[in-house]
Parts: structure tokens; sequence; C-alpha cells
């Protein structure tokens, strides 16, 4: 039975979905499986350059390539109807509230799932068949998320993705008289101050005892506001939250009389949550700011002037006028004017970046993803001296600037593995406390006390046990290195990233444009038996100027340079070799351009002994060697070398200062040329000789023996980045792929970057079990201290401590030092 394969690109099929993770593309597969005469359907592992793709395999003789593709966008079709996604930002929230929030809007009728981060992302898909997005916005307001509405347009391109509640209005106000953060404090501040002028007054005048008790009724209403709205929420919900049990507590006491150390209870409580508000909001906006950083219009030239749009009006191959020291607008190519632009704001590259405009603009047009940095610009990125002008190339709600903000909006809501496991601990945690509280109440059977004294133990018991710093201990530390990696120009794709990273022991490096500049040179063309090296270079030229390979590019360069302007013939039906070289027909004979290894596969004339020794001799100089052949007759040997980067041995040596074991580079090439890289930059171990299919294989042996860190371009390496642990891209801004396929992206083309991100994610990890620490010792010591008579007052100030020291300790990872090298993340 005969099979063929296609793909075809997953945002053509499904241009709603978010990313590959999402269950349509799964359900995409499925569907397809079914059909007669499709036999397979998968998310491809892209050795092309290519944007996320699915594989499909079918039977020519049952169906055609182009009913495959008509079957396949009529499925993503149905499937875009059917399923819904959105993606909304609303206020931040402490971590109980978003994970009830999630469970709250799961059970809304046709929500298929939902994420919500405690800064204020949620993420959520549904059945339009059951719901429609209307009505799930009336939905989602009546169990009490708030009035969702659309941001106020403006004109930056995540505007265009991403919806907000609560956004303020031009005078600065909250929107829609919802209650913020500044509120909640505000309520927590009159519940302190009644207390304290309810208490002075009972302990220095005569007055009666109703006055005291009247304000410190004032003292529950505005210190139990918030938390009697949230219980409230909760048990709409069927949800019951053991920190709903302060307002028991608080109830508790007063019925005992002690008002006011309920309303100490209440006081501490709300402030402690209001601070811890507060703390997360400021960690949210660290990634809004992103938002932030795109202007909102831009100078058009037209015929005969310029004129000023809003960047959201911008057309592709619009040629826009940015002045010095202004905000570039739009993704594009300089094509007029010289100057240094300041991309720290996307690629945290720390010194300006010298731009220079394309000589054809008209060629660059059609290929701009593979033109060279000094003529590339991004938006939000800062023009600084000389005036340039720069022709568009994408809108701007496909900027690297809107993909990287949409990312990390995404990012907030996927959980890290800590996070899971926390998540998991609660709820067998919580059930237990409130049984052992349970159990505690008949305590005056056992003991010689009244029922009052046991019923004020239980309630303590469950203020100290309530597990609220555990709950926000690792969305706050996620949280806080996403923005801070984000806004040093890696993004990392949510927590279970960040925290792997910070945890491995190995990392290996693809060498061609990694280790080194990815830009060889041609040092070497030597003709065999006779052959001039001109006749040489001219066909090696012919076929190369059909293949987008570095290597091919480097040879047609230097080739030609070599040459002088001699012309070449013309090559045509290029065919390419997987890992071996390709085939190409000049002048009606056979060209093959590769490595030795090729000739032992292909029919003709054998590899002369005294080709394979000048190859040999090559790889020994450290050398990349290609062999041509025309017909039966070799032509010759090309050398060529391509530089280790200046960067790389000092980022090796950080990068085992920060605890790295393990460092291992991979390549394509022959083991000799693969060694000699490997030495100069500083790197123990080389595998070389590597095809695509060895290289996964390789990272899956690693990741089996230790975890392991994939570092490469994001393009040629996809297959063995995605079989990694964490898969790292150089080099991210302005390539789609790179941005889709790793797991962390390096937006520079620069490894001084990895330590950075690496060191971040240890600090991460750090701070992560530090909080842990802090709040299950606390919980530890504080049950057994209110069991033997620590009083409720003591023990939610322990516990509010707790909440707000992990919150403000996640917070420091927003200060994380760039340059620290020893990763132990001193702050600024």
């Amino acid at each position: 039975m005969m099979t063929n394969k296609t793909r075809i690109e997953i945002d053509l099929i499904l241009p709603s979905v978010p990313d590959t993770r999402d269950a349509c593309v799964e359900r995409l597969t499925e569907r397809l499986a079914t059909v007669e005469g499709i036999e397979a359907a998968h998310l491809a592992d892209r050795k092309s350059p290519d944007q996320e793709q699915v594989c499909i395999h079918y039977d020519p003789n049952r169906i055609t390539l182009g009913e495959v593709r008509k079957l396949a966008m009529r499925a993503g079709a149905e499937l875009d109807q059917r399923y819904g996604h959105l993606l909304i930002h609303s206020q931040s929230m402490h971590a109980r509230q978003a994970r009830s929030a999630e469970e709250r809007i799961r059970q809304i009728d046709g929500v298929l799932e939902a994420a919500v981060s405690p800064a204020g992302m949620l993420r959520i898909e549904f059945d339009r068949q059951v719901v429609n997005e209307d009505s799930l916005r009336t939905d989602l307001q009546n169990i009490g998320m708030g009035k969702i509405v659309e941001e106020k347009k403006r004109k930056t391109a995540p505007s265009a993705e991403v919806e907000t509640e609560g956004a303020e209005n031009e005078d600065g106000h909250e929107h829609g008289g919802q209650f913020g953060e500044k509120t909640e404090l505000g309520f927590s501040l009159l519940c302190g101050g009644l207390l304290l002028s309810g208490w002075l007054l009972s302990l220095f005048t005569e007055v009666v005892a109703s006055v005291p008790l009247a304000i410190y009724i004032g003292a529950y209403f505005f210190g139990g506001f918030f938390t009697l709205r949230e219980a409230f929420q909760n048990i709409r919900a069927g949800r019951f939250e053991i920190d709903s049990l302060m307002l028991v507590a608080a109830i508790g006491a007063a019925s005992l009389g002690e008002w006011a150390e309920g309303a100490l209870l209440l006081f501490l409580f709300s402030l402690g949550h209001s601070l811890e508000h507060y703390a997360m909001g400021r960690a949210k906006k660290a990634i809004e700011a992103l938002a932030d950083l795109a202007p909102q219009t831009a100078l058009v030239r037209h015929e005969g002037g310029s004129k000023e749009v809003p960047v959201d009006q911008l057309q592709v191959d619009d040629v826009v006028i940015v002045k010095p020291n202004e905000r570039i607008p739009a993704d594009g190519f300089v094509i007029k004017g010289e100057s240094s632009v300041n991309q720290a704001p996307i690629t945290g590259e720390s010194v300006p970046v010298d731009k220079q405009p394309v000589d054809e603009p008209e060629q660059a047009a059609q290929n701009p993803e593979q033109l060279d940095s000094r003529h590339r610009v991004y938006t939000g990125t800062i023009n600084e001296s000389g005036a340039l002008e720069i022709q568009v190339t994408k809108l701007s709600s496909e900027s690297t600037l809107a993909r990287v903000v949409k990312m990390v909006s995404e990012a907030e809501t996927q959980k890290s593995p800590t996070q899971r496991f926390t998540d998991k601990f609660e709820r067998y945690f919580v059930p237990a406390v409130i049984a052992f509280a349970v159990i505690l109440l008949f305590a005056w059977v056992v003991i010689d006390e009244p029922f009052s004294a046991s019923f004020y133990r239980a309630m303590a018991v469950l203020v100290a046990a309530s597990p609220c710093a555990l709950a926000i201990s690792t969305p706050s530390a996620v949280l806080s290195g996403i923005a801070r990696a984000a806004r040093g120009g890696v993004l990392v794709k949510g927590g279970g990233p960040l925290e792997h990273l910070g945890t491995l022991g190995a990392i290996a490096f693809d060498k061609t444009g990694t280790l080194t500049e990815g830009k060889p040179r041609l040092t070497d063309a030597i003709g065999h038996d006779g052959v001039a090296e001109d006749e040489l270079l001219r066909v090696a030229v012919a076929v190369e100027e059909l293949s987008d390979h570095p290597l091919a590019a480097a040879v047609v360069r230097d080739g030609r340079e070599r040459l002088g302007g001699e012309s070449t013939p013309q090559a045509h039906d290029l065919q390419s070799i997987t890992g071996r070289g390709v085939k190409a027909r000049v002048d009606g004979q056979a060209v093959y351009i590769g490595k030795d290894d090729l000739f032992g596969e292909v029919e003709g004339t054998p590899l002369p002994e005294s080709v394979r020794e000048q190859v040999e001799a090559l790889e020994a100089d450290g050398r990349t060697t290609m062999i041509v052949r025309r017909g039966e007759t070799y032509l010759g040997v090309l050398g060529l070398m391509d530089t280790p980067r200046e960067t790389a041995k000092r980022t090796v040596a950080r990068l085992r200062e920060l605890g790295v074991r393990r460092m291992i580079m991979i390549s394509g090439d022959n083991q000799q040329v693969a060694d000699a890289v490997a030495k100069e930059v500083g790197i123990d171990e080389a595998w070389g000789d590597l095809m695509p299919d060895d290289k996964v294989e390789s990272i899956k042996k690693l990741r089996k023996e230790d975890g392991v860190a994939m570092v490469g371009d994001g393009v040629n390496d996809a297959p063995a980045m995605a079989n990694a642990t964490v898969g790292i891209a150089m080099g991210a801004a302005g390539s789609d792929v790179a941005l889709e396929t790793a797991d962390v992206a390096l937006m520079a083309d620069d490894l001084n970057h990895l330590p950075f991100a690496v060191g971040l994610s240890r600090q991460t990890s750090r701070i992560i079990r530090q909080n842990l620490w802090v709040s299950l010792g606390m919980v530890l010591f504080l049950v057994p201290a209110t069991v033997l008579g620590l009083q409720m007052g003591a023990a939610v100030l322990f516990h509010e401590g707790s909440t707000l020291l992990v919150v403000f300790n996640a917070l420091r990872l927003l200060a994380y030092a760039q340059n620290d090298s020893d990763g132990r993340g001193s702050q600024d």
C-alpha cells in the first residue's frame, strides 16, 4: 500500500487557537484520522523552517492531495465554529481567589476548560453550541468576576489581542465603579482605626459599653466586607474555602464577647490580603508595561509628503519615518538612513545596535526574516540618533512585541509542577484541618474546660492552619520570574519551563549559529585531478544558489567574490538529501554536492582515495567540507569555517559557575570539526556526525539520564528542542518559528542572555523552595501552638506575616540583576 504525506500550517486550519497545546489541535488530528483514505494525522516535528504544522498520511490511490487539504480546511473551519477561545485580562487577585474562579468558570454550561492566574489573566475554552461569547461574558459577571469590558482602543497591537476587565477611564479612576485594591486597603485601614478607637475608649474612658461595641461592629463591617463577599461567591460555586472560616472565627470571638480580638483578626487578615493584592498587582503591571512600549501613532510616507496615522492602521509595505529619540512603531527593515537603535525593551541588549538600509528593498520584502539584524527593526525599540525610513513587514497585531505580550499573558495561566503539587496538597489538607477543628470542638468532653474555651481553640486552629501562604508562594514567584525575564529579553512560556530550567544539570548546544556565528566563510576550493578552481566554483555556485542553507549562502557569496564577476551556468531541479547534501542538474548533467558519506550512497564513481585524503586534511584543520561531483567526474573539495562566537567561551564558564554540571555540543559536522569548536569554547563533550534524527535520539537519551535543556535557533533544531526537557531558542525576535517552538526564547541573538535565563530560573526555584518552607513551617508551628493556648490574635499575626513574607520574597525576582554571574540574584 502506498502512503504519501502532506503538511499544512495550523495557523491556516485553526487561526483562532492560541498554541498547539490547545485541545482543538488534538480534535483536528483525531477527526482527520477517521476519514477514509487518511491513515494518520499528527503534529509535525518541523524539520523544516515552517510554522507549526499538522502532518497528514494518506493513500493517494483512495484520496487526492487536493481532497486531503480541502478536508483539513473544512474540519478546521467546523472546529473553529464549534469551539471558542477567550483570553481576558482581569484584575489581579489572591491565589485562592484564582483557584476558586477557575472552579466557578468551569461550572458554567459550555465551558470546557478554564485557567486563571493570580495576575488576573483568564484563559477559557468553550463550546459555541452550548454558550455564545456574549452569554459567557454575562455568566462571568454573574459569578462575581466583575464587569467584563473592552479595553479602550489603544494604538498598540496588544489591544487587538487582549481584552481587559476594570480598565481605567481617561481621568484615571477605576472603571465602572469596581472595588479595587485601594478600596480594599482603605476598608482595612478603617477597620484598624475603628479597632484602635474602640480599644482606647474602653481602656481610658468611662463611656458605656455600647459605644465601644458599636465601634467594634463598624470595624467588623469594614474588616469583613471583602472576606464576606469572597465567601459568598465560593458558596455560590459550591466551594467551601478554609479562608472563609476566618469569618466563622471572628463571629465565634464575638459570640464569646471578645469583640476586640475578633476585630483584630479581621483587621490583620484584611490588611494582609490588601497588601498581598497590591504586591501581585506590581508583578502584573511589570508585564502590562510591555504593551505600553509601542507608540500610538506612526508617520507614514505618502506621495508628496507624510501623514500621521494610528499604528493599528499600518499596512504591510507602508513606509514609516522615525525621527531620533522616537519609538519604532512597527516591525520592518530600514530602506533609508543610518542610526543606532536601543533594542533593550524587546531583546534585552544593553548596547544600541547600528542599523543601515538594505540594498534591494523589493528583494528584502520577499523574505524579511532572512535579513541580517543590522537591517531589521522591531516595534517598541528606540531610534537614538539619525532619522530612519522603515518598510513595514508585519501588521501591528502580528508584531514581535504583540506576540510577546500575548505569550507572556498566556504563560501566566500555565501552572508549574510545584504549583500543581501545592494545589493537590491543599485538596487533602483543607478537609483534614476542618475535621481536626470539629474534633477540637468536643475537647470539653475530654478535658475539664468550658465549651467556650474549646470553641475558641477550634477557631484559633482554623486561623492558624489556613494555607494562605502556601497558596500564594509559588504563583507569586512564577509571575515575578516571568515578568523579570520578559523585561530582560527572555520569553518564558509558563511556570513549568521556568522551574525546570532552574533544576537541570545538563545543557546541549547546537553548534552552527549557536556556539558559532552561523556565518561560515569559504576558506578552501581545491580542484581534483587538474580541475581548475574557477571551474569547481562555477558549478558549486550555480547549484548552491538554489539552496537556502547557511553553508550554501557562504559558497555563493565567497565563490562569486573569487570568480570576480565571471558568469556561472544555470542549475535546476535541486533536491535536498537530508543530512548529506544536495543534487541538481547543470548543463544536462547531475551534480552532487555534500559530505563524503553521500558518495557511498548514490550511484556512480566511488570517492577517490586522493579526494578522501584531502577531505581528512581539511577536517583536521577544523574545516567543514563539501565534495563536488559532476556526472562521473569529481571536481574537487570545498572547505568552510564557521567562527565560534566571542561570547561562547565566557557563557560556558558562567554556566559552570551557576552549577550546570554537564554541557554537550551536538552537530551534524564531522567529529574533528566538532571537537575543534568544543575545545575552543570550553565544552568537554562534542557529538559530531549526527543526522537530524540522531540529534533527537541524543536529546532523548540525555533527558532520561538527568533532564536536559537544548539550545538552538528554533528552526532547524525544532525536533531536538521539542524532545528536550526545556527547549531554548536564540535570536527569537522577529522569528515566528522560534517564538512558537521554544519553551524559553532568547529574543537577542546573544549567548550572554543564557546565563541570565538560567540564573533567574535557579533563583526562582530557590525562592519557591524558601516560600514552601516558610508557609509549611508556619502551619506546623501555629497548629500545635494554638492547640496549646496561643491566642487567636497572635495566630493571625503570624499567619498574615508569613503570607506577606512569601509574597515580598517572590517580588525580589523583579529586581534580579541581569549581570549577576553567580546566580544568587543580587538585587538592584
